[in-house]
C-alpha cells in the first residue's frame, strides 16, 4: 500500500512532467508533502517589468504553481476556483524566490491554501490564498494490496 507522502510525491512528479508552463519560466519543484509544496525560481531579465522589478504575474504564477502541487497531493484532480495575492515587496533581478504552500483547510471537495513567497533573505514578498475544488479523476491508478 502507498503511503500518503508517496502518493503526494508521485502525484507531483506526474504533474511536473506535464507542466511545461512552470518549467519554461525557470521554476524548480523543491519539495512536496501531504497538502504542502515548495517551488522556487531565480529572477532574471525575462521576469522584469518596466520598473526593473519582477513582474507581479510571475510572482503570482510561482505562488499558483505551489498551490497547485499542494492541493493535488492527494491523487485527486484539483483545480483553482478562486485565488488572491497581496504584494508586500518587489522581487529584484537575481533574487531567488521561494513559494511555500500550506493547506489551511480541506473539507469535502474544497480546500484552502496559503502560499508565502520569500526571497533568499527570507523576506516576504507576497501572500497568496488559493481555494481549490476537486474534480473527477486521479493522477494515477492506485493498486490495492
Amino acid at each position: 500500500m502507498i503511503t500518503p507522502l508517496e502518493r503526494a510525491q508521485k502525484s507531483a512528479q506526474i504533474m511536473w512532467d506535464n507542466d511545461s508552463a512552470s518549467q519554461r519560466i525557470g521554476m524548480r519543484l523543491e519539495n512536496v508533502g501531504v497538502g504542502t509544496a515548495t517551488l522556487s525560481m531565480t529572477i532574471n531579465d525575462q521576469h522584469l517589468n518596466g520598473h526593473k522589478i519582477c513582474h507581479g504575474g510571475y510572482v503570482f504564477m510561482l505562488a499558483d504553481s505551489a498551490f497547485a502541487f499542494a492541493c493535488n497531493s492527494y491523487n485527486q484532480l484539483a483545480v483553482a476556483y478562486q485565488n488572491s495575492i497581496t504584494y508586500a515587496a518587489p522581487g529584484m533581478k537575481d533574487d531567488v524566490l521561494t513559494a511555500t504552500a500550506i493547506e489551511v483547510s480541506k473539507t469535502g471537495r474544497s480546500g484552502i491554501y496559503d502560499v508565502t513567497i520569500t526571497n533568499q533573505k527570507g523576506e516576504a514578498l507576497a501572500h497568496f490564498r488559493g481555494h481549490s475544488r476537486t474534480i473527477k479523476g486521479t493522477h494515477f491508478t492506485e493498486n490495492e494490496a
